[in-house]
């Protein structure tokens, strides 16, 4: 689906059905250098079980027109914005890794636009190797490589993904290898800069649901507790995921889209 924000196109994906109707919304947003697609074995179960599904490309990602934001704070303030002119707020806000620092931005700068949060692989920061951001600031596809090959836990590198046929460590590369020139840089950069995580889970005021990959080294289990703590009240639910890396919706998208259910009746 494509649609206009303040003048520029946003593709994204519903879930085969359309986002009229007052069921509530769920908008799921991705991370560093990817699209909608990640989603893709979400958004159709969401969609068709009373909820709305947006699975959106952030500017100059996928097919939404750019120029590509360069800040977290710019991205979170961009999607409540989206939610509103979708007609999804307040929605229940899905994050992926850098995802999950929008759609926290988003909840704390307008906590009128969530009604609950759903953090999958996230941490109080994401600090990123110079080495990967030098590839990815060159446009060496060695940096969607790197990633990927970190990323992806011990039972994905030896296959077994969901949809016969495909490839999980082919198509995540390929995922990154298609971003537009420069995004999957800018995209690095803005995660390595923003320090704002714990702040802004303080002034969160909705439930909130962090799924974690036992095996994730890009954002380890350990390095999500200072934003736990941060949530206070115990308001944050965390459910963690045996033998999965950080790609958890790809990786394990069963446990995944059976832990955004529970979250969703949660909240």
């Amino acid at each position: 689906m494509e649609t206009l924000i303040d003048g520029r196109v946003v593709r994204c994906a519903t879930g085969g059905r359309g986002m009229d109707g007052d069921e509530p919304a769920v908008a799921l947003v991705h991370g560093a250098g990817a699209d909608r697609t990640v989603w893709q074995l979400q958004t159709r179960w969401i969609a068709h079980h009373g909820f709305r599904a947006a699975a959106v490309d952030l500017p100059g990602h996928g097919g939404s027109e750019g120029p590509a934001l360069s800040s977290i704070e710019e991205m979170g303030a961009w999607l409540a914005n989206a939610t509103e002119s979708l007609g999804l707020a307040p929605a229940h806000l899905v994050g992926h890794s850098m995802g999950t620092f929008v759609v926290l931005e988003a909840a704390a700068q307008r906590p009128e636009v969530a009604r609950s949060l759903v953090l999958l692989g996230t941490a109080g920061a994401m600090p990123v190797h110079p080495a990967l951001q030098s590839a990815a600031d060159a446009d060496d596809p060695v940096a969607g490589r790197l990633i990927t090959s970190w990323g992806i836990g011990s039972r994905a590198h030896t296959g077994g993904h969901a949809s016969p046929g495909m490839w999980l460590i082919g198509g995540n590369t390929s995922l990154l290898d298609r971003a537009p020139r420069g995004v999957l840089a800018g995209d690095l950069a803005a995660c390595n800069a923003y320090d704002g995580a714990e702040a802004a889970a303080a002034r969160v005021q909705c439930p909130v649901t962090l799924v974690l990959g036992r095996e994730d080294k890009m954002t380890p289990n350990r390095a999500a507790a200072p934003m736990i703590e941060a949530f206070g009240d115990g308001r944050a639910t965390t459910v963690y995921l045996d033998r999965v890396g950080h790609f958890l919706q790809i990786e394990s998208p069963i446990p995944v889209r059976k832990a955004i259910a529970a979250a969703l009746a949660r909240a």
